[in-house]
């Protein structure tokens, strides 16, 4: 962690270098990789992400004056200035949304949010589908609850923060991604039910049964406000009004076959195909895991993966690439984690299989043409947190 403690000093530098003065803090929120569950979320259904170590980091402090100051450190160009009292959504398509939707969902709450100077930097790739998003939005959101002694919780700042990405970003993401950052816990996945909320922290602790979890960056950019994540939402909803349920959740997989006979459209019939059978691919892995059989999720992931593909589809050449060899080099289950058309996938191994099938994987990218892809490990990490 050593380079993280290293980016977090260097915001606060860089923060009194912008502003003039010492912040009043630091936060870091990290990224996430989704385990099991996609597309689930706002379909009130099951998720089961678990923190990285990269993270969103933000040096604060309080302004009284109305003016809202942010600034990147990662994207080239000046401190964007603005004034909390003219905020409105779909107004800015910039980088400087996410934590502007921030500030303006929590003074559409009621909450006195007068103003801030804002220095961030991340870790978490962009467009890898590791939720760089909704880490800056969540540690916005919890720097300014810990500044003005909001009172609010975990989740209730998951809810700011989705929030904030639907209705001033425009972006109709679950509350998975938010929930992930705000309330993980070092070591364990987060297992999430969509309708009510709860949380249940389930260890998963790879290394004491000599396994990694990998995550292969494909470097393949995606960008979910295009449409694609909006036109399947749509089709979800669509099936769960002509199955007239409230919520795909709903469905019970035994009745699975029975339901997708009664659609007619083929595109929502296999949309519905694809969030039942993921909520159920949850319930598997989380009987797995408590029976202490993590090996055994290994075949999950990849049902899962051919679920995205073939019924979502929302994979890409190199993101199948990744699965078909990473299982060939001898990874116990691989698929594509996050929103699709690009991005991220993670590959279950053997520790000491590892190296042989990053290398695998690697090679392969080489030999099709594709940009060299981005090897790491998924390590549990903790959530939102105040750093200084």
């Amino acid at each position: 962690m050593g380079a993280q403690q290293a980016a977090e000093g260097q915001v606060g530098e860089g923060f009194e270098a912008l502003y003039g003065a010492a912040p009043e803090g630091v936060w870091a929120a990290p990224g996430r990789v989704n385990l099991i569950g996609e597309y689930t979320d706002f379909n009130e259904g099951f998720v089961m992400p678990l923190a990285l170590p990269h993270t969103a980091v933000a040096a604060v402090s309080r302004r009284d004056d109305g003016v809202l100051r942010l600034h990147s450190a990662d994207i080239e160009g000046p401190v964007v200035e603005l004034h909390v009292d003219e905020l409105a959504p779909l107004t800015n398509t910039s980088w400087a949304a996410y934590p502007a939707g921030v500030v303006w969902v929590l003074r559409e709450a009621g909450h006195a949010v007068t103003g801030a100077d804002i220095h961030l930097a991340s870790t978490v790739p962009t467009g890898a589908g590791l939720s760089s998003s909704a880490a800056l939005e969540v540690v916005t959101a919890l720097a300014l609850n810990d500044l003005l002694d909001l009172g609010l919780t975990g989740p209730e700042l998951a809810r700011v923060s989705q929030r904030a990405e639907n209705d001033f970003v425009g972006v109709p993401c679950g509350i998975m991604d938010q929930t992930a950052s705000a309330c993980s816990t070092e070591g364990h996945a987060l297992h999430l039910d969509c309708r009510d909320l709860s949380i249940r922290q389930v260890p998963f602790d790879l290394p004491a049964h000599g396994l990694r979890l990998l995550v292969v960056d494909t470097r393949v950019k995606h960008a979910l406000g295009d449409g694609e994540y909006a036109e399947r939402r749509e089709g979800c909803e669509e099936g769960a009004r002509q199955l007239g349920v409230p919520f795909l959740r709903d469905v019970r997989y035994e009745d699975l076959e029975s339901s997708l006979a009664r659609l007619s459209d083929e595109r929502v019939r296999r949309y519905v195909r694809h969030v039942v059978s993921d909520d159920h691919r949850v319930d598997e892995v989380i009987a797995l895991l408590d029976a202490g059989d993590v090996r055994g999720i290994g075949p999950i992931l990849t049902s899962g993966h051919a679920s995205l593909r073939d019924d979502l589809r929302i994979s890409c050449p190199e993101l199948d690439l990744v699965v078909a060899t990473a299982n060939e080099a001898g990874a116990l289950g691989a698929r594509m984690t996050g929103g699709g058309f690009g991005g991220s996938a993670i590959v279950l191994v053997e520790s000491s299989d590892a190296d042989t099938v990053t290398k695998a994987v690697e090679e392969a990218f080489a030999a099709a043409g594709f940009t060299a892809p981005r090897v790491f490990p998924a390590v549990p990490s903790e959530g939102a947190r105040r750093v200084s």
